[in-house]
C-alpha cells in the first residue's frame, strides 16, 4: 500500500516539475471541433489549455502515436479504441511487452467533466493523467522526458507544436495537448437523450419499461448513476467479492473506510464497454444485472444500496434494453475521431 501512494508523490513530484517550466501565451479561445449536446455544459478548459483547433488535431496525432511508449509498439488508442466508446474490450489492460495490468479500461466517454481519474480519483486533472500510462510499468513503461526527447526528432511535430502551444514539444505540450484532444469525447446524444427532449418514439415500450426501473427506487440504479452523465463520481463497493486482491481507493488515501471501494463510472455507452467492473470479471450486461438482482457479496465496506432486487426475467431484460439505448452511435462513428 505505501508503494502505491510513494506512486502518486513521485507522480506529483513529475507534475510540477512540468507545470514550472510553462511561458504564457495568450492563445484565445474556439469553439470546440465536438458540439456540446443539449443539456450539458461547456467544457471548462484550463486557462494554460484553452482550446485551439490546432491544438486539438496535435493531441489526436499524439493520441494515436505508439512513439510515446518505450518500445513504440501501443499507443493511447490501443486502450481506448473509438468504436469501443474508447474502451478495448479486454478483461484487463495490456501494456507493452503484453504486460497485464491490474485493472479494466475505463471508457474516456465525458472524460472532460470528471472530476478527478483513476478508479481511486488520485489524479486530479487530465493533464495530469496523460503520465500514468507513460511511466505505468504495465502499460507505457517510458519517461515523458524521454518522449519529448523522441517527439523532437520529428520536424513535423516540432512545427506542429510551434503552431499550437508557441514552444517546442516539451513535456507540457505533450500532455496538454492529449488532453484536450480528449475533452472533445463528448457523447450525449443517444435514443435515450432524443427520447428526453421530446421524441417518445425514440425508446420502445420495453426501453422505456427498463427506463422506469432505472429511475425506481425498486432498483436504486440511477442513486449513483444519476444525472446528464450517468455517474456521481463518488466512491463505493458493490458487494462484488467478499475479499479484494484490489485494495481500491485505500491505495491513495490509507484509509481502512476506503478498502474496496471504486470510482463509480458513467453507464453511457455501456452495451459497449464491458467487459464490466473494475477488474473485468463480469462479461456481459446480463451478468451485471444478475449480480445487482443477487445484492451481492458480503463485504465491510458494501453500500447499503446493493440489496437483493425483486427483478422477474422480463424487468431484467427490459433493464438492459435501456441500457443498451444509451449507446450514442454518433460518437463511437464520429469520423473526426478516427486515425485518418
Amino acid at each position: 500500500m505505501y508503494k502505491g501512494r510513494l506512486a502518486y508523490s513521485l507522480l506529483l513530484f513529475v507534475w510540477i516539475s512540468i507545470t514550472s517550466c510553462e511561458d504564457d501565451h495568450d492563445i484565445p479561445d474556439e469553439e470546440p471541433l465536438v458540439a456540446i449536446p443539449a443539456g450539458f455544459p461547456d467544457v471548462d478548459f484550463p486557462e494554460d489549455n484553452a482550446f485551439t483547433p490546432e491544438r486539438w488535431a496535435l493531441g489526436k496525432q499524439l493520441f494515436f502515436d505508439p512513439a510515446l511508449s518505450r518500445d513504440s509498439t501501443i499507443s493511447c488508442a490501443n486502450c481506448h479504441r473509438p468504436e469501443l466508446a474508447f474502451t478495448d474490450g479486454r478483461t484487463i489492460a495490456i501494456g507493452i511487452e503484453g504486460r497485464q495490468g491490474m485493472r479494466n479500461v475505463p471508457t474516456l466517454t465525458n472524460v472532460a467533466y470528471q472530476p478527478y481519474y483513476l478508479y481511486e480519483g488520485g489524479v486530479p486533472t487530465l493533464e495530469m493523467q496523460i503520465l500514468v500510462p507513460v511511466q505505468e510499468h504495465a502499460e507505457f513503461d517510458f519517461n515523458i522526458l524521454r518522449v519529448a526527447d523522441r517527439i523532437n526528432l520529428q520536424p513535423a511535430y516540432v512545427a506542429s507544436s510551434w503552431e499550437a502551444y508557441g514552444r517546442h514539444p516539451d513535456p507540457f505540450v505533450i500532455t496538454r495537448a492529449i488532453a484536450m484532444y480528449e475533452r472533445s469525447l463528448i457523447s450525449g446524444q443517444s435514443r435515450y437523450d432524443a427520447y428526453v427532449q421530446g421524441d417518445h418514439n425514440a425508446l420502445s415500450e420495453t426501453e422505456k419499461q427498463g427506463m422506469e426501473l432505472f429511475f425506481s427506487e425498486r432498483t436504486h440504479c440511477s442513486a449513483c448513476h444519476s444525472g446528464i452523465y450517468f455517474t456521481d463520481y463518488s466512491f463505493k463497493n458493490n458487494g462484488l467479492y467478499e475479499n479484494y486482491e484490489d485494495p481500491g481507493r485505500f491505495r491513495l488515501t490509507g484509509a481502512e473506510s476506503d478498502i474496496a471501494l471504486f470510482k463509480v463510472p458513467t453507464l453511457r455507452n455501456v452495451a459497449l464497454t464491458g467487459p464490466y467492473m473494475h477488474d473485468g470479471s463480469l462479461a456481459s450486461l446480463e451478468d451485471v444485472i444478475h449480480h445487482y438482482v443477487s445484492g451481492g457479496k458480503q463485504h465491510p465496506h458494501r453500500s447499503p444500496l446493493i440489496q437483493p432486487l425483486d427483478l422477474n426475467e422480463s424487468e431484467q431484460k427490459a433493464l438492459r434494453k435501456f441500457l443498451e439505448a444509451l449507446t450514442d452511435q454518433s460518437f463511437v462513428t464520429n469520423t473526426k475521431f478516427l486515425n485518418q
